[in-house]
């Protein structure tokens, strides 16, 4: 058997293959100095919602570090900064060919400059007037029912321009309203509210760098948030540790070279102090095993829990009922590692706990979350700084997005403010989730679908299903600075593609909400290409065509943003700061979301206990339980790179298992197998070695996703990425 190339696994994660890799960036886009200027920009990343630049300058975060930066800001860059795609690129290419293009390879291709169409039985996208595209949009709405009819919005977007297209969309008459978080983070902010009253983090980047202690669950920030890392070595360097606990053994968790301090780069540093890996859905075991531990050592904190929390007493009956064998054989985890977890945790003072997709991508993910929450209460983690919960989310205003409204389901007092505000009616329908709004698409019962930013196909499970429901589809329109897979196997009977500004084109200011709900203003820029509206300007322009004057809206008067933040300030809670952000270049921390002090949002002001079960193993003896992951070189469903410098591996049609399952299947190393489950399978699936638990395996999102089943969390319609149970078969 020929034997891929490969290339030897790091010992450390960032150092010096991250600056070569800047310089390479930087060759690609003109010049290391013309993007280092573009970087500086006062304008918040275009990445993670870690947050940073702005109106402190462009790789500052929010405690004033300068350079803030890491290669997920840069990929974001290089890619606006592209030319533009060669016009005779959708004549030389059909779209049966672009559907063996990678991620990568349509990323590449270039920006958007024109407005694409394809028709139902088009074998090419055409590119047409900025004309036709108005009047196939406009007439499309128009002849379309509201509730066949769904709105999916991407985090990368402004909040100037999410809280106009929900506008919009209620007013033409639906509440399908939703946005990617529904993929992601749903679990989080469920979960986060049925706790604390408020669904975002408790605290801020300062009190991370205060706290003394940090559980990292489930997340892999090295890879897909590294400025986190950075944080991270300086809450060790002053006395603090770290405890992280992920399925798989990531070498940027352990080691890491920063690239902006010397000592780091020359000699690395430690990132974690304990490295504990459970099976795939084995959390809420590992966790009543830690809380166990605690509750029969007496280390709680009796009186903030009688003062300050309800729910305890149902939740100690939970735990004082669970037993150790169970505990062991759900977590994978023995019991003596997970007591000494309990005893570092009852020796700190300040302990903040994060987590990423690892906790909420299963079908009990705000039960995850709800899990972590009742061990922070357990010891008054909660309601003082340098402690609390933090969500480490991913786009950039993913968190904002949110915030301004793009729900299916408006909290009362946002609803109230729109109607008496605009003097309007809103509708009252049941808005569908993103999930729901699909599966109604594959009944052949939605007409339109517009989706501002994002790749809807790329980020949903059971990719057949995805691309069957999407063709059901009249119009599928998509608001998009390059290409993505989903405008190529994600079309409708007839497809819109249309180009607009990136964040640091935009011709006004915009403003951004990072996970810790501070409230960024983005300066824009000039627009590297011609004709090219902003997301606001074609979301009026489209309003104004479909709504015409039935409604007391001035459309136009909202291409202006500053009127759009006015209205903000009075309809979004907490936002009052915003209504002057252009004229004072005040940034600020959105009101009664941080939570120093023992009062939380909820009706009694107490945070609430839950009482979680452990769950059941799904999987049969014969089978693995699979979790889907990022790679290094990509961020959500874009994939800027192949490789996966950090694991080692030089391609992405891979399944990583334990070495003893390996042996005992009888595989070799690259041997091709297929991977199967009852939603899909894979063939010619590399096999790789890689450190995870015996039993699980992981394979690269989202070429995976043809085997995730759309079954999804009940509380947050999130839909489990995680602990899928398949089956290896040797070709």
């Amino acid at each position: 058997m020929s034997k891929t190339k490969k290339f030897k696994r790091p010992s450390a994660g960032g150092g010096w293959p991250a600056l070569f890799y800047s310089f390479k960036k930087g060759r690609e886009v003109g010049g290391l100095l013309k993007l280092y200027k573009a970087l500086r920009t006062k304008n918040a990343c275009k990445t993670c919602a870690l947050g940073m630049g702005g109106q402190k300058g462009g790789m500052v975060n929010e405690s004033g570090h300068f350079p803030s930066v890491c290669k997920k800001s840069m990929q974001a860059m290089a890619a606006d900064m592209q030319g533009a795609i060669p016009e005779d690129f959708f004549r030389r290419f059909s779209l049966e060919t672009l559907k063996t293009f990678t991620p990568k390879q349509l990323e590449s291709a270039g920006r958007i400059t024109h407005p694409l169409y394809a028709g139902a039985n088009d074998s090419h996208y055409q590119i047409i007037s900025w004309q036709q595209a108005y009047e196939k949009l406009s007439s499309r709405l128009t002849a379309t029912l509201p509730d066949e009819s769904f709105f999916y919005f991407s985090g990368r977007s402004s909040n100037e321009a999410g809280f106009l297209l929900q506008l919009f969309a209620r007013l033409y008459g639906t509440n399908n309203v939703n946005n990617c978080s529904y993929y992601c983070h749903q679990a989080s902010g469920v979960g986060l509210t049925s706790i604390t009253g408020s669904g975002t983090a408790t605290l801020t980047l300062d009190d991370l760098h205060q706290s003394d202690l940090l559980f990292l669950i489930g997340a892999n920030p090295a890879s897909n948030h590294p400025r986190l890392i950075h944080s991270m070595v300086k809450l060790r360097r002053k006395g603090g540790k770290v405890i992280v606990i992920n399925p798989l053994r990531e070498v940027g968790l352990e080691r890491f070279k920063i690239p902006s301090e010397p000592i780091s780069m020359l000699l690395g540093s430690k990132v974690s102090d304990e490295y504990i890996q459970p099976h795939i859905g084995g959390d809420i075991a590992l966790m009543t095993g830690i809380a166990k531990t605690l509750l029969d050592r007496g280390n709680i904190d009796q009186d903030f829990i009688d003062q300050n929390t309800q729910g305890w007493d149902s939740f100690k009956q939970t735990i004082q009922q669970s037993n150790w064998q169970e505990i062991e054989s759900s977590s994978g985890i023995n019991r003596k590692d997970i007591e000494h977890l309990a005893t570092l945790y009852s020796q700190a003072d300040k302990v903040i706990f994060a987590w990423a997709m690892g906790i909420t991508h299963h079908d009990h993910g705000v039960e995850n979350v709800q899990m972590i929450g009742n061990l922070a209460l357990m010891r008054g983690m909660l309601g003082k700084p340098a402690a609390g919960l933090m969500p480490i989310r991913g786009h950039s205003n993913v968190q904002g997005i949110g915030s301004v409204g793009v729900t299916p389901r408006l909290k009362d007092a946002i609803f109230d403010r729109l109607q008496n505000e605009f003097n309007v009616t809103l509708p009252t329908s049941s808005g569908l989730d993103t999930l729901a709004c699909m599966e109604k698409a594959y009944q052949d019962h939605m007409r339109f679908a517009l989706c501002l930013g994002g790749n809807l196909y790329g980020a949903n499970p059971d990719s057949q299903f995805a691309r069957a429901a999407l063709e059901k589809i009249d119009l599928v329109t998509y608001l998009s600075t390059t290409l993505n897979t989903g405008h190529i196997s994600g079309r409708g009977k007839e497809t819109l593609v249309l180009p607009v500004l990136a964040r640091d084109e935009e011709r006004q200011t915009t403003t951004q909400e990072s996970m810790f709900n501070y409230v960024r203003l983005s300066d824009g820029g000039p627009s590297r290409f011609d004709q090219i509206p902003s997301e606001v300007e074609l979301i009026t322009s489209m309003a104004h065509d479909v709504l015409k004057n039935t409604t007391p809206i001035d459309w136009q008067k909202f291409n202006e943003h500053d009127s759009i933040r006015q209205a903000i300030s009075k309809c979004i809670p907490g936002f009052s700061e915003i209504a002057q952000i252009d004229q004072t270049k005040k940034e600020f921390y959105i009101d009664d979301r941080i939570f120093h002090r023992p009062k939380f949002n909820t009706e009694s002001g107490r945070a609430n206990f839950h009482a979680v079960q452990m769950p059941s193993l799904k999987k049969n003896q014969d089978q693995f339980s699979l979790m889907t992951i990022r790679s290094e070189g990509q961020f959500n469903t874009v994939v800027y790179e192949e490789e996966d410098f950090y694991r080692g591996q030089e391609r992405r049609d891979i399944i990583m298992m334990n070495h003893q399952d390996r042996v005992k299947l009888g595989l070799e190393i690259d041997q091709k197998v297929t991977v199967s489950n009852p939603t899909g399978k894979l063939d010619n699936i590399l096999v790789r070695e890689f450190d995870i638990p015996a039993g699980n395996v992981a394979m690269y999102y989202p070429e995976s996703n043809i085997l995730v089943p759309k079954h999804s969390d009940p509380s947050s319609m999130t839909p489990a990425f995680k602990n899928i149970p398949v089956t290896i078969e040797a070709k």
